[in-house]
């Protein structure tokens, strides 16, 4: 009777343990719901605070334009007279050699028509950069009177975190010296055209060969390539409607990329150049800010004294001098071949700066560089123990198994379990998190090199991020909680299953704390 009795009390006990240790899975727990609760808000509280006093700050100001550039006088009307691009043209591939042995795939076009012509060199933006994103201008350039040089970017040397300006400005002289040497060409009005991020490359190349007559820069930002990234970004979040917190996870997403390029500054380059300068902006570009960048071009030129320049803002041009990513708009092209077939005459222009009056709202401010615990590195470690973390109980416990040893999870059926389920569980969360944290960016990302998106799918996306955060908060809560309880009721881990709680348990605390830094527990969301 005495050991029917024990069995009793031993299955009373077994179920009061178990119902002790299934917090989520029965809602009976050791501690209270409400202390749970307390805790629960005080560790929002905390990692709110976090992600509000940890540097670095971003608070972009309105930007308050000079005078020059409110109020701006009509393109003089010799710029935009008719063009009369008709004529006859050859097409040659060519393959130029560049320094290191790259072979840049080349596309000459040439007027039919006798004697030397200004010739043009397209030096490509950021991305891949193959020759045939411009062969509407190339071909209309050479009708009318231009011969064009495309080239393929080189993919050596060339990459997302790695990109030299140098030696792109080296390959750009390679291509203008096979240019200069036909004899269709005017080798005294041999130019380099450089759009976005060419336009960096183009003043390096201008300063080491006298061969550059003259330079075109179209888009040109004129500020580092953090803050044209960092503004262009904002921009296109205002656009979407996006809450503040996504701005600021992107901007400190941004000051943890280690790139030594994003920090670069052309200016130097600018302010020893001394051919014409033709630069072209949009009142539409929604990649760089337009103002500040030509304000920054004209200092520049300014101080190193050339004052052969020109500035036309074109209405309604996109950053590609396009409406909306479709055609041309027409002054673009007008523009560009009277400039050029009218030098030397045109590098003097009556009027520096003309055409619509452009419109930027906010500074282009810089980001500051992430603090040592928020850099690429240190990120990156923190993921990497956070995945270990996730699966070194597994891992031991199946080594255990391999060598026949006994695991707790077979002595006690009862406590580990439940508290293995939640551990899968608090997995999940975290690898669900950190999966749908970088599809959001990369998402994000697209949307504004694309100048495309939907407000419902950037707040969608935001939604879906912060309750995977609070959901993880709340499993690490109540996960610390049952191993509590289960200690308390005389649960003794083996060797695999304290890996288990160090690692879930571990990892989840520096993933919480990673998001902390990022913004996804601040207030308002």
């Amino acid at each position: 009777m005495s050991t029917l009795e024990d069995r009793k009390e031993r299955y009373r006990s077994q179920r009061r343990a178990r119902r002790r240790i299934a917090i989520g899975d029965r809602g009976d727990i050791q501690v209270g719901r409400g202390v749970l609760s307390v805790a629960s808000g005080l560790i929002l509280v905390i990692l709110a605070t976090v992600g509000y006093t940890l540097p670095p700050p971003f608070d972009p100001t309105p930007l308050h334009a000079d005078p020059v550039f409110q109020t701006l006088p009509p393109q003089p009307p010799a710029e935009l007279r008719p063009v009369a691009a008709n004529r006859q043209i050859t097409t040659q591939d060519i393959t130029v050699t560049a320094e290191d042995g790259t072979p840049l795939g080349a596309t000459i076009r040439a007027p039919v028509a006798p004697g030397r012509h200004p010739a043009l060199v397209f030096v490509q933006g950021a991305g891949p950069g193959v020759r045939g994103e411009f062969t509407t201008q190339a071909e209309w350039l050479a009708r009318s009177g231009i011969v064009t040089l495309v080239y393929d970017k080189r993919t050596v040397g060339y990459d997302f975190l790695k990109r030299d300006f140098g030696l792109l400005a080296r390959d750009a002289l390679r291509v203008l010296k096979e240019l200069r040497s036909r004899e269709d060409v005017d080798p005294a009005r041999v130019g380099l055209w450089g759009v976005s991020e060419g336009s960096w490359v183009v003043p390096i190349a201008a300063n080491e060969s006298s061969a550059v007559g003259f330079t075109v820069l179209v888009s040109s930002p004129n500020v580092s390539p953090m803050r044209q990234v960092t503004w262009a970004l904002g921009e296109q979040l205002q656009r979407l409607y996006a809450p503040s917190g996504v701005r600021e996870l992107l901007i400190r997403a941004i000051g943890a990329v280690d790139a030594d390029f994003l920090r670069y500054d052309g200016l130097p380059a600018l302010r020893e150049m001394r051919q014409p300068v033709l630069a072209l902006y949009g009142t539409r570009d929604p990649s760089i800010p337009f103002v500040e960048s030509s304000k920054a071009l004209t200092d520049a030129l300014t101080e190193g004294g050339n004052d052969d320049y020109t500035i036309r803002y074109l209405d309604r041009a996109d950053h590609g001098m396009r409406f909306h990513g479709g055609p041309l708009v027409p002054d673009y092209l007008r523009t560009l071949s009277n400039w050029v077939t009218g030098l030397p005459d045109t590098a003097k222009p009556s009027v520096h700066i003309a055409g619509a009056t452009p419109v930027q709202r906010l500074e282009a401010s810089d980001v500051p560089a992430a603090p040592w615990y928020a850099g690429g590195t240190m990120i990156g470690l923190t993921l990497c123990l956070a995945v270990v973390g996730y699966v070194v109980g597994p891992v031991a416990e199946m080594a255990a198994r391999l060598r026949g040893r006994a695991t707790a999870a077979q002595a006690d059926v009862l406590i580990w379990p439940p508290i293995r389920r939640r551990f899968r569980r608090m997995a999940w969360t975290g690898v669900g998190l950190l999966v749908s944290v970088v599809a959001f960016i990369t998402l994000l990302v697209l949307f504004s090199v694309n100048q495309a998106g939907a407000w419902p799918a950037v707040l969608a996306g935001w939604l879906v991020i912060r309750i995977l955060a609070l959901l993880m908060l709340l499993q690490e809560v109540t996960g610390v909680a049952a191993v509590v309880s289960g200690l308390r009721e005389g649960w003794q881990p083996s060797r695999p299953q304290s890996f288990a709680v160090a690692g879930v348990l571990g990892g989840t605390g520096l993933l919480l704390v990673a998001a902390a830094y990022y913004g996804l527990f601040s207030f308002p969301w």
